[in-house]
């Protein structure tokens, strides 16, 4: 089994010993994004709606990068440090995804890194 690791300027460095994503054959694992503008590396805190944008344009900028697109996730969890902020994220989430949407698990935690307020890590399928 060979593994690709992913990187790109378009999303924001690992914060930590991991790779953006990993390729295995025809499968993309990408580590979770946050809210961190890729050029300055800031957190970018903000409303959850805020907050998930920013993120999903990270996990795209690395889906990009691995030659896939949101169109060839099959599965995504989220990570929300209140559950009183998912319909605020489900309506920018819904946004990203074309039908029929990714499996997807929803997890509140009680802290994330960096004092995010949301987290995303995909699975995609290349074409």
């Amino acid at each position: 089994m060979t593994r690709e690791a992913i990187s790109t300027t378009n999303a924001p460095a690992a914060v930590g010993p991991y790779s953006q994503a990993i390729v295995v054959g025809d499968l993309v694992f990408c580590a979770g994004q946050g809210a961190i503008d890729p050029v300055t590396q800031e957190v970018r805190q903000g409303t959850v709606e805020e907050e998930t944008e920013r993120t999903l344009k990270n996990l795209g900028a690395v889906l990009d990068a691995a030659g896939a697109s949101f169109a060839d996730v099959v599965k995504t969890t989220v990570f929300l440090t209140d559950m009183d902020d998912f319909a605020a994220m489900n309506g920018v989430y819904a946004t990203y995804f074309p039908d029929p949407p990714p499996a997807r698990s929803t997890v509140a935690v009680k802290q994330l890194p960096k004092g995010f307020k949301v987290e995303i890590e995909a699975i995609a399928r290349k074409p």
